[in-house]
């Protein structure tokens, strides 16, 4: 494998956007609690980064507030390798901040964004700068086989992406994650957003460019465990639709309006009972109308309350992320 990408790279000259300052690739890896695979992800990485880009390009490790000794080994290979950044966050911020922190970062005319945990194979980047090379902007992994995952985080996966096609106004390919390779430009633009809770993914869509799928085979967790529970999975959902869907807020809407007009067919009903003096029993009917209306209501204010407080969160201005310490290792 080794010898084909040297090979390879004695062909490759993609370098449209250079600039000064600026240098040939950048991989961004976000890292929280991953100290038992930074050495293999750095086996893996640097000779493929090297044989592509010998001597031009730059890894930036984001350590997202690990409470193992991840930054102790981001700092150890930053301080072996001119081509390795290390950066450590003040707390953590969250994997998609991680990520905005490490493309902002970056100074790669070509940028890929990976996962520590190596379930996204990182020999997959010859291929993805061939595409580049033959005009896309984007090439992003496009998974068709999930290793080592439970049926039901595969099942979850599916749901979520087949709904979220459904209530956004942009296209987010199925069944991908944040491992893709960008140009210059769409960094740029990405970069150039401010909001706070962002869906990496999802904006890649929004910018538009050209993008291609690169479909592969996703491997195990290196090691360790998973870092996207259910609760952080639903989480991420929350995030992508009310980032770049209203559709939520129009549910509400609808529910109101639906609830309104049982309630005015419900007081038709009443009134035709007490013309004809009848008397309304049954206490259990009434309680269930009261809480089935209730629970529409409490809905909707909590679908306006979210959305509200995040507008809040968002004048406040303040920072997404706070960095406590770059490590660049010395020039050779």
């Amino acid at each position: 494998m080794l010898q084909d990408l040297q090979n390879w790279q004695v062909e490759g000259t993609y370098s449209p956007w250079r600039t000064p300052g600026r240098i040939g690739l950048s991989v961004v890896v976000p890292c929280y609690n991953e100290a038992p695979v930074i050495d293999a992800l750095m086996a893996r990485l640097e000779p493929i980064c090297e044989a592509v880009r010998p001597g031009d390009y730059e890894i930036v490790l984001v350590n997202d507030g690990s409470s193992d000794a991840t930054w102790s080994l981001i700092e150890a290979h930053a301080a072996r390798s001119p081509h390795i950044v290390g950066v450590d966050l003040a707390r953590n911020h969250g994997h998609q901040l991680a990520l905005t922190c490490g493309l902002q970062v970056c100074r790669g005319d070509l940028v890929m964004a990976i996962d520590a945990d190596l379930q996204d194979p990182p020999e997959l980047l010859p291929e993805m700068i061939r595409l580049i090379e033959a005009g896309a902007d984007v090439v992003y992994g496009q998974r068709v086989a999930r290793a080592g995952e439970t049926l039901f985080k595969k099942a979850s996966a599916a749901a979520f992406y087949r709904l979220l096609e459904k209530l956004i106004d942009i296209r987010i390919p199925r069944d991908t994650g944040d491992f893709r390779l960008m140009t210059r430009p769409v960094v740029d633009a990405l970069n150039a957003m401010p909001e706070r809770f962002r869906f990496v993914r999802g904006m890649v869509g929004w910018v538009g460019f050209r993008q291609v799928a690169l479909p592969y085979r996703r491997d195990a967790r290196f090691a360790g465990e998973t870092h996207y529970p259910l609760r952080k999975m639903l989480a991420l959902a929350f995030d992508a639709v009310t980032s770049f869907s209203v559709k939520p807020l129009r549910l509400a809407s609808l529910c109101g309006g639906l609830s309104g007009l049982a309630g005015f067919v419900m007081l038709g009903w009443v009134l035709s009972v007490w013309l004809r003096s009848g008397t309304v029993h049954g206490w259990t009917s009434m309680i269930g109308v009261v809480l089935i209306l209730g629970s529409l209501q409490l809905l909707v204010l909590g679908v306006f309350g979210e959305y509200l407080g995040r507008m809040y969160i968002e004048t406040k201005g303040r920072p997404m992320y706070i960095v406590r310490e770059v490590r660049r290792g010395d020039p050779q």
